[in-house]
């Protein structure tokens, strides 16, 4: 069974004049890692807000764990079953790494059987950072940890799927090629991650790739 299942899901705006999004329909599991790719235009960026339940579609519906997500209250589906990625971190600055995954936790509201800081800590160093890179403020880590930072902020809560925007893009080869190898750790543990990129890479290191086309009537 499908984790996540799209269902004719349409976008559109401008009063329906811009068509982003057209009839798409796609299945997700847990364990795969999957990728979203297509030209600029395609919609990209688009069909993640609507995975996320940041934008709501125009046209059809989306099932987690077959119940149609409109069921579920928006704050708790983001909160608890997905952790999203930016690809400009979305990082606060002046915190430190640790204090940002801390206040991740914070807000979702779940509670913890163990101190924040602690579980906190093991994240961070599962996704490559030590306790003095831990602590240090975002501003003096480089943009693979920063990176790094922004996967385990989307740990925190442990949510079943993963969404991550082009989490690539501003990291050289060697940095990608690690931050690759955690998220197949991660769906080897059974999350679904789902990956929008330009990288031929990262769409090769991936189970499944969707390919979007921008819509015949976009403008």
């Amino acid at each position: 069974m499908s984790i996540l299942k799209l269902e004719n899901i349409s976008y559109h705006y401008d009063k329906g004049k811009v068509e982003v999004l057209d009839n798409l329909n796609m299945d997700f599991d847990e364990g795969k890692i999957y990728t979203i790719v297509g030209k600029s235009g395609a919609g990209k960026t688009t069909l993640l807000s609507v995975l996320s339940s940041l934008a709501a579609p125009t046209g059809g519906k989306i099932f987690l764990n077959d119940k149609d997500i409109t069921k579920i209250d928006r704050y708790k589906f983001r909160s608890k079953y997905v952790g999203v990625i930016f690809q400009s971190f979305n990082l606060l600055t002046h915190l430190t790494a640790l204090e940002n995954v801390i206040l991740s936790m914070d807000i979702s509201g779940k509670k913890f059987d163990r101190p924040k800081k602690e579980i906190a800590l093991e994240l961070l160093k599962k996704v490559g950072l030590d306790e003095d890179e831990s602590r240090r403020r975002v501003l003096k880590l480089s943009g693979g940890q920063q990176q790094r930072v922004a996967i385990a902020r989307a740990l925190s809560y442990d949510p079943d799927i993963i969404l991550a925007d082009e989490p690539t893009g501003n990291l050289d080869g060697e940095t990608q090629d690690e931050i690759i190898g955690i998220f197949r750790m991660l769906a080897d543990e059974g999350k679904c991650v789902i990956i929008v990129t330009h990288s031929p890479d990262v769409a090769k290191a991936s189970d499944i790739t969707y390919e979007l086309k921008k819509p015949s009537k976009a403008s």
